[in-house]
């Protein structure tokens, strides 16, 4: 009898260790999927999790008005919608509403700008008529020395990055523009054009007019472009593949490749779930129905595309590829690339739509005169982080 007892107390402490480890593995999953336990209800109740994270770090969360702690922390909050705002003393404020939804995980980065921006003067002797290489790593243009180009990157310190003098005699009446991959410049001169290296120097004696290989160059540039849009262009949905080729006039990837930026040619309209939804995607509102001259944006990952623009504005990618520099008359914006949250970096003078994004995103180059119409216009660096 004792040996049986014994055999029964053992079976119920096991049962019962079972059961505890049971109930707690189960209060652990419900914790980790976001629910929490209700005093007054006296039960779980479901929630969303909120990833918040700021740059730069150490900024203060707002929930409908209210501090709920510092950015690089989860916050739970029940299903709903809720007006999030971001702040850090002398930075901009990044504003959103969000809709959370029950064990879901929803992110959020919010870059934050200078509420004053700083301008330092990249060019002293003119810069006219200042073009951008396709990919946005070179800035070219003229002033009474010669055609200039400038690389738009933040080097270590020690290394040059002043502009660099690529030809020489030359009138502002000149026109230039990039190879594709940014190596070489086709300049046209009264006299002819030529072909240039964009890393170096050629004197006005040196230059070779290239004549009857004009249109030749462009073709061979032409079909460059082509293979390049073509290999870009299977990154996407195969439907969207084809309203691409057919209905788009022109689009430009984000630099990490996961989304892309275009302007409809025609009128068209995107399925739904053209790919699986993810947990914690996007719940801004979209626009699947494409219009004429609209600019939208395509999130890959995501399956969604939101209407940022239309044919007069002036959109560039921002470096961090989750936000667009609109070039405005008056003033620069930056906007996250589902349209919202737009702050408004630069207000004052400068040459519309020229406002470019350093590599590393904490600087812009802009083209101003500082509001003197008897001055030249230079380049200025305006930082922005």
């Amino acid at each position: 009898m004792a040996k049986n007892g014994l055999v029964q107390s053992r079976v119920i402490i096991l049962f019962t260790t079972l059961v505890v480890v049971g109930i707690i593995g189960y209060i652990v999953s419900l914790v980790a999927r976001g629910y929490q336990f209700d005093i007054d209800k006296f039960k779980f109740l479901a929630n969303g999790i909120l990833v918040v994270k700021s740059d730069p770090d150490g900024a203060s969360i707002y929930v409908n008005g209210d501090l709920r702690g510092a950015t690089n922390q989860n916050l739970k909050l029940s299903p709903s919608s809720y007006d999030i705002e971001v702040k850090k003393d002398g930075h901009i404020s990044w504003k959103k509403r969000l809709n959370i939804k029950k064990e879901e995980v929803t992110q959020i980065s919010a870059q934050l700008f200078k509420t004053a921006a700083s301008l330092s003067p990249i060019t002293f002797d003119g810069a006219t008529n200042p073009i951008v290489s396709s990919d946005f790593s070179k800035i070219a243009y003229i002033n009474n020395q010669g055609l200039w180009v400038m690389s738009v990157s933040s080097l270590p310190i020690g290394f040059p990055n002043e502009p660099k003098k690529i030809t020489d005699a030359l009138s502002t009446s000149s026109k230039y523009a990039f190879s594709p991959n940014s190596r070489e410049i086709l300049l046209t001169t009264d006299n002819g054009t030529y072909l240039l290296n964009s890393n170096e120097f050629t004197a006005q004696n040196q230059r070779v007019n290239i004549g009857s290989k004009v249109d030749e160059t462009l073709k061979t540039w032409n079909k460059e472009k082509t293979q390049k849009d073509t290999a870009e262009l299977k990154y996407l949905p195969l439907e969207l593949n084809d309203i691409f080729k057919r209905k788009v006039s022109k689009f430009s990837f984000s630099p990490d490749a996961t989304m892309v930026m275009y302007q409809a040619s025609s009128e068209a309209k995107i399925k739904e779930n053209l790919i699986p939804t993810l947990p914690g995607s996007s719940t801004q509102q979209q626009e699947r129905d494409i219009k004429i001259g609209k600019t939208y944006i395509y999130d890959i990952k995501e399956d969604k595309n939101f209407e940022v623009g239309d044919e007069n504005n002036n959109l560039y990618w921002l470096p961090t590829s989750r936000h667009l520099i609109s070039a405005e008359t008056g003033k620069i914006v930056i906007m996250d690339y589902d349209g919202t949250n737009r702050q408004t970096v630069f207000s004052g003078n400068y040459i519309a739509p020229h406002a470019y994004p350093f590599v590393n995103a904490s600087k812009l180059l802009i083209l101003t005169n500082l509001g003197s119409d008897s001055q030249i216009p230079n380049l200025y660096s305006l930082s922005i982080k």
